[in-house]
């Protein structure tokens, strides 16, 4: 079962505001500008990186998600790039990424053999390619994060925050590839410690601030 719809979303608008020249510019804080920068050099090395794993991809499975992802990072760097110059609403506007994987993860351990660095490009394999775009996609979705806080401009800022829930799915993906080939196993607590920690909490009863219950 898919989780995601093809819903598109929408970024608020902002129109450029005029210098005192008369001339259109973009209304950026100078903060945001070393931001964006390094956000969108990140997606440029994403892509670029998605671009040579390829040559090493033998699954048609994993290729197909690579392909997939690397279509959308681009079309996200595009709209991000537009956003960024104008300061106005991308021509396109943003979309939402959706899987090729279901939501069934194996739980427990299976033996396997431990993990080395490769020693030559032979052993690069589709373990270590799905595993370079697990932790490409993770950081992107940080940064992305991190960069939406700062932004003051609200075109942009809507524009990296509604990227975010797309480059965390498309971690999703890769893991639940991962998963289902024993690459990321994912342990289990025994049943004891699992439903201590699970009832390790209690609801908050909402009871309404009172003069008996404030600090002195």
């Amino acid at each position: 079962m898919q989780i995601n719809t093809q819903a598109q979303q929408q970024p608020m608008s902002m129109p450029i505001q005029p210098s005192p020249t008369g001339q259109p510019q973009a209304n950026h804080g100078g903060h945001e500008v070393f931001d964006a920068h390094e956000n969108l050099s990140t997606m440029v090395d994403v892509l670029d990186q998605y671009l040579m794993f390829q040559q090493y991809v033998t699954d048609p499975e994993l290729n197909t998600i690579l392909t997939q992802q690397r279509s959308f990072i681009e079309q996200t760097y595009n709209c991000a790039v537009e956003a960024f110059s104008t300061g106005m609403d991308p021509s396109q506007p943003t979309q939402q990424y959706k899987m090729n994987e279901n939501n069934t993860v194996t739980y427990g351990l299976t033996p396997s053999q431990p993990r080395k660095p490769a020693e030559s490009l032979p052993e690069i394999n589709d373990m270590k390619i799905s595993g370079q775009m697990l932790g490409l996609t993770k950081s992107t979705a940080s940064l992305l994060t991190m960069t939406a806080l700062e932004v003051t401009n609200p075109v942009l800022r809507r524009v990296y925050a509604d990227s975010v829930p797309n480059f965390i799915e498309m971690s999703y993906e890769i893991f639940l590839y991962q998963n289902k080939h024993k690459y990321y196993q994912v342990p289990r607590l025994q049943q004891q410690d699992m439903q201590q920690m699970l009832q390790g909490f209690a609801p908050a009863t909402g009871a309404p601030l009172t003069q008996n219950n404030k600090l002195q």
